[in-house]
């Protein structure tokens, strides 16, 4: 942990306590210890987790409607990955610029309280605005190569609660907080629909890890608090709208499943880039959400640059943060019902083979 001078911390807690619900975590107690010898299941979730980075960032590369092809060649990839996976997947169609663009949803539904939803979501576009482009490995292959693994390794679970794992379109600029998001899209119908999402997760970059001090980087004052070893995986997001309690339950629980260091930060919605990410579009509906992230550009060179491709990740590692999310998802999936007993379904989504 970072020392604290007397005057850097009577700021930070001003701060926390003019802004109120804040949730700072600090700093994971095992941050310095060394990670156990991967297993051979890791090994072979991190062997299937660069395939799917290589085909999106590199077969097919940067992804979005400046390229429609290929970011409908991503789209058709990942459907029929989840469908090999035994799920029924569930189209959200709509027109954004004269061309037809998808999220993807499948669902496994809870057997207790199955009106009670879960949602994960990854974005599967990469940027092109403002003249800069990206084939997008980290930025989010790996985020999108997540929750096609999860769907995999949680197939045949019996939760307690609803999971629906989704995959967006549109998070990128010049997208990024429009009437055109594709997590913004579907917020917002599942709220036309009364669907009663008790959190939300936003898989973000997650893919670059690094073990030398002074590697990690943080918004102001924010850094007071973590390490400066850019190592841990982090689960943040807005503190209101129920965020601190959100954000606390899911660092816990990643904590007790994973080797993985995790940081934990729930802080006013103001603060730079707390919502960069799809987590945003549920936070606007009033729930619970955050984003599980290596942090981006508080860490990773290449964000949003051209350089942002598959060799320039650790698979090993994320596959541990893969099997510590799928945990994480399980635990809070299986929390204390509301007394919920009717299903959510989801009438506008569009069931097609891919």
């Amino acid at each position: 942990m970072r020392p604290f001078s007397a005057v850097a911390l009577f700021s930070l807690l001003a701060a926390a306590a003019t802004f109120g619900g804040c949730a700072l975590i600090g700093a994971d107690p095992d941050s310095d210890r060394p990670l156990p010898l991967v297993t051979a299941d890791t090994q072979q979730l991190a062997a299937r987790l660069r395939g799917h980075v290589e085909y999106l960032a590199g077969t097919i590369g940067e992804r979005n409607l400046a390229h429609p092809e290929k970011l409908l060649r991503a789209e058709h990839y990942l459907a029929a990955q989840l469908a090999k996976a035994g799920y029924i997947v569930r189209w959200q169609t709509y027109i954004c610029n004269g061309h037809e663009v998808s999220n993807l949803e499948v669902e496994i539904t809870g057997k207790a309280a199955p009106s009670e939803i879960i949602v994960v979501g990854a974005h599967y576009d990469s940027v092109n605005h403002n003249g800069v482009a990206s084939p997008g490995a980290n930025d989010n292959a790996s985020g999108t190569a997540a929750i096609v693994e999860l769907a995999r390794m949680l197939k045949g679970s019996l939760p307690t609660r609803t999971v629906r794992l989704v995959l967006f379109v549109n998070e990128e600029p010049p997208y990024f907080w429009t009437d055109d998001m594709g997590s913004l899209v579907y917020a917002r119908a599942a709220k036309q629909r009364g669907d009663n999402i008790v959190g939300m997760l936003s898989i973000e970059t997650i893919g670059y890890y690094r073990d030398e001090k002074g590697t990690q980087d943080y918004p102001p004052l924010v850094g007071l608090a973590y390490p400066s070893t850019g190592n841990f995986i982090a689960l943040v997001g807005p503190s209101s709208n129920g965020g601190s309690a959100w954000v606390e339950r899911c660092t816990a629980a990643f904590r007790a499943a994973s080797e993985v260091p995790a940081e934990g930060a729930a802080l006013p919605s103001l603060v730079p880039r707390i919502n960069s990410s799809d987590h945003w579009s549920f936070w606007k509906q009033g729930w619970p959400a955050l984003m599980i992230t290596d942090t981006a550009p508080y860490r990773y060179p290449y964000y949003h640059k051209p350089e942002d491709t598959p060799e320039k990740l650790d698979y090993e590692r994320m596959a541990r943060v893969v099997e510590g999310t799928r945990a994480l998802i399980l635990s809070v999936a299986a929390s204390e019902t509301k007394g919920a007993n009717s299903g959510a379904a989801s009438p506008t989504a569009q069931e097609k083979s891919p």
